[in-house]
């Protein structure tokens, strides 16, 4: 028996959709309102303080007095404004107020530094590359103690393409500007000089085509963090200084009024096809407020390939047109257009899913960046493999089309012991294994036994409420709890019917008077060490949540027949 009623759902999805619609600009994308970053702002600040110390002094200032105020009172820092203590957000914030401001900041300093030791230093640290920029960072301020060994980073890499992208894929400009770092650092001998001069030409000219793509912008990926670590890199060896005063620009662009800096500057593409396919979702397809966003999903669309990374033209980035192209939005935007009237005659739509299919991975899978990359961070992704099923499916790709069927095999494989998914970019795991279950019950695999353990799992992890958090116990989010319901939907089975309907009713309670429901931090900004909410998401995947529950409720004889449609 349901608990909430039709008419209950949908008041709640016309007020989140206009909620949504009230982010929507006149040229089509959603706006957000992102938390400041801790590391994009001392990561900012020491960047600056290195390569612009005179003409930045006011940013530095500015920087690193908001650094002070952002201190917890247990003497860390979170990643995001609102995050509790973190290792890694604590160690970077200490190095930056060491390198730019000792003298005002020697107490804030003093109290991170206890903080840092207290939660077990950087040895706590599970990603490698993170673990080792912490490390760099802490001994070029002169904190040996808390930087532990510092291993030496081989730049000769980049002299071995193939090698290099499936390695350091996306990582590509900070590990440069990281090993550019290192040359004062690390004494090196006669046979690693003559290595390293070979390798830094190949380096600076990854740098510039990246420069030259973006257009000369100095934007790095429209993310102040990397744009810092590339920029101190520069400052330091004093190589491309053309780059390094365009990345001051940048960063000076982009400071946000506070002094600070977001963790990602724009996500224009990500928000607005997460706005679109939740719309959508919600009955509004041919609503005329969507014309703008259809084309600005279709100019956003890349017209150039992107060499550093070996990704032909035709996918989207998170940004714009000139950012770097990655599956899991193409995918979103793709579901996104496949939703629109007169889809099937769409070719922006059309040669997209071609651009797509094109990304597989030779084992099936779909990774972010990089084919059959091998670095973790990358791929393969069970739930961006799972994005790009739906993606083709939302076009009318059929469950046996070829790519979806390797992919479908590949995901049936990859489940953990007690039948959860990962997510490289969500948190885990409730996000993965909800995604996953949904994409294989669409194509047919709803009574497999890997996707029948997999949906048991998200019904034994359901809390009391009705919501669903990351599968730990702990308090649920909007953005699972959507996800949630979103999986066992799809899987049509009647024993998941009572926990679909919990869900819902505590989605449509969690909505706020104003339509709007709060957004968590679950988007993956290192992956394990540092999350950030997106409201524009927690919006579109509420709606969808609530538009399929409202659009296979209104085929069931327990829900009245009046409101299942907008």
């Amino acid at each position: 028996m349901t608990t909430v009623t039709a008419e209950a759902v949908g008041k709640a999805v016309t007020a989140g959709a206009e909620a949504l619609f009230r982010r929507r600009r006149p040229d089509g994308a959603f706006g957000d309102d992102p938390p400041a970053s801790v590391l994009g702002t001392a990561g900012a600040v020491a960047a600056l303080h290195a390569a612009d110390p005179a003409g930045s002094a006011d940013l530095v200032g500015a920087g690193t007095a908001w650094l002070r105020r952002q201190q917890h009172d247990d003497g860390g820092w979170g990643g995001v404004v609102g995050a509790g203590t973190a290792v890694v957000p604590t160690a970077v914030a200490i190095a930056a107020l060491a390198l730019t401001a000792p003298s005002d900041s020697a107490e804030a300093i003093a109290a991170g530094r206890a903080r840092l030791a207290a939660l077990g230093g950087v040895d706590t640290v599970t990603d490698p590359a993170i673990s080792l920029l912490c490390r760099q960072l802490l001994t070029m301020a002169g904190m040996t103690a808390e930087a532990g060994p510092l291993r030496r980073l081989p730049l000769e890499i980049v002299l071995f393409d193939r090698v290099r992208r499936q390695r350091l894929s996306f990582r590509t400009a900070p590990f440069i500007g990281l090993a550019l770092m290192q040359a004062d650092l690390l004494p090196t001998g006669r046979l690693r000089r003559a290595t390293l001069r070979r390798a830094r030409p190949t380096a600076l000219r990854l740098l510039r085509s990246i420069h030259d793509h973006e257009g000369r912008t100095g934007a790095l990926s429209e993310d102040p963090w990397p744009a810092a670590l590339v920029l101190l890199g520069l400052a330091r060896s004093g190589e491309a200084p053309d780059i390094a005063r365009a990345v001051v620009g940048w960063l000076r662009r982009a400071v946000r009024p506070d002094g600070a800096w977001d963790a990602v500057t724009n996500l224009d593409l990500t928000r607005t096809g997460y706005a679109a396919t939740g719309l959508n979702a919600a009955g509004y397809a041919d609503d005329p407020r969507l014309r703008a966003t259809r084309e600005f999903l279709h100019a956003g669309r890349k017209p150039e390939a992107f060499e550093v990374l070996d990704v032909p033209p035709g996918g989207w980035s998170y940004s714009n047109a000139r950012g770097w192209p990655v599956t899991l939005e193409s995918a979103e935007i793709l579901s996104a257009l496949a939703g629109f009237p007169g889809a099937d005659g769409d070719p922006v739509l059309r040669d997209g899913l071609a651009w797509l299919v094109g990304r597989q991975d030779s084992r099936g899978s779909w990774s972010l960046w990089v084919r059959d990359t091998r670095l973790a961070n990358d791929g393969p992704c069970p739930a961006i493999t799972s994005q790009a099923i739906l993606a083709l499916h939302d076009a009318g790709h059929p469950g046996d089309h070829p790519a979806i069927t390797r992919a479908a095999a590949w995901l049936l494989t990859r489940a953990a012991p007690d039948g959860t998914f990962e997510n490289l970019w969500y948190r885990d795991h409730t996000s993965g294994t909800a995604v996953v279950v949904g994409a294989l019950s669409r194509v047919g695999h709803a009574r497999h036994e890997v996707v029948r353990r997999a949906a048991r799992w998200l019904r034994d992890t359901q809390l009391p409420d009705g919501s669903w958090g990351p599968g730990d116990g702990t308090a649920g989010s909007v953005e699972e709890t959507s996800w949630a319901v979103q999986g066992l939907l799809s899987t049509g089975d009647p024993d998941a019917t009572g926990a679909v309907d919990r869900g819902v009713a505590w989605l449509v309670a969690a909505a706020g008077p104003d339509g709007t429901w709060p957004a968590a931090r679950v988007c993956n900004y290192i992956r394990h060490h540092m999350r950030y909410p997106n409201a524009v998401i927690t919006q579109a995947l509420a709606l969808r949540a609530l538009g399929e529950y409202r659009r296979v409720a209104a085929a069931r004889p327990d829900v009245a027949p009046g409101a299942v449609t907008r």
